[in-house]
């Protein structure tokens, strides 16, 4: 999962998160990402061998990105999140910017195991490598070296060490590999690559399906093409305002993603939209 929610309601919509949008024309800005490495070399199904100081050469996809319906781009619909304790109602207005980002899943690869994750009663879980720790504490989830999953359980935790990207101290717990085989979202619920999204549950409440049109028509790894759906199932400390930030399951499909539709672009937003009636929320 994304870690944390920002805990301050509408102070989650702050100037920081939405200045960014205040110029289309402005040039674009540097990619920013989390939790992938330039010097990785993971593949993820739909990619192609690339190494990073190439990543801006890839040749565009075979279809354009679906242009945004005229006749939608100015509805303004209220959004609730599903099942029991959902968010209170949200005003929002289809077709809005956001800010586009994109997190990972990662896997601990082999090296000295010279780091220790705790649980949320700080008891040790299990010793990693430096470099899985870092990772993992500014994602939420990931997968050890044994196959076994462990996500966020806690954070402010007096025994963990600090997250050089966060400065947070997170204890985690296991999780069932079966079950949670990519992570855990804030709904406690699977998340997926390519469809799990993180939000500012304050903008957009949790259990929304999202239409993003940038998004329709990249390959996926299974084969077809993206149908351009989401769901809101994360949240991030660092997801604040009018943001999207998309969960791609692997650092190397970060790396194509940000070929074809680059970080902090901008992407197109729609809530509840028809072309996604079909995307029922997963179950517990």
């Amino acid at each position: 999962m994304a870690l944390v929610a920002c805990l301050s309601g509408a102070a989650c919509a702050t100037a920081a998160g939405q200045a960014w949008v205040q110029g289309e024309g402005e040039p674009t800005r540097e990619a920013e990402h989390r939790g992938w490495s330039d010097t990785r070399s993971a593949r993820a199904g739909f990619l192609e061998p690339e190494r990073a100081s190439s990543r801006t050469a890839f040749a565009p996809r075979e279809s354009p990105p679906a242009p945004a319906p005229a006749s939608s781009a100015e509805e303004v619909v209220t959004i609730t999140a599903q099942g029991s304790g959902a968010t209170p109602a949200a005003v929002f207005r289809n077709g809005e910017r956001f800010r586009n980002t994109y997190y990972d899943f990662p896997k601990e690869d082999a090296g000295p195991k010279n780091a220790t994750i705790y649980d949320a009663s700080c008891k040790p879980l299990t010793s990693v490598t430096q470099d899985f720790h870092d990772r993992v504490c500014v994602q939420g989830s990931g997968r050890l070296s044994t196959g076994e999953t462990v996500s966020f359980a806690k954070r402010d935790c007096d025994c963990a060490a600090v997250c050089p990207r966060t400065n947070q101290k997170i204890c985690f717990e296991r999780l069932d590999p079966a079950r949670f085989p990519t992570g855990r979202g804030a709904l406690g619920k699977p998340i997926t690559p390519l469809r799990s999204v993180a939000v500012d549950s304050s903008v957009i409440p949790l259990g929304t399906v999202l239409f993003i049109p940038e998004f329709k028509g990249v390959s996926l790894p299974e084969g077809g093409r993206h149908d351009g759906c989401f769901v809101a199932e994360d949240r991030g400390m660092k997801v604040v305002g009018r943001q999207i930030d998309v969960f791609t399951g692997d650092p190397a499909a970060t790396i194509r993603l940000n070929a074809l539709v680059p970080s902090n672009r901008g992407v197109r937003v729609y809530a509840d939209d028809a072309r996604c009636r079909s995307l029922v929320a997963r179950g517990p």
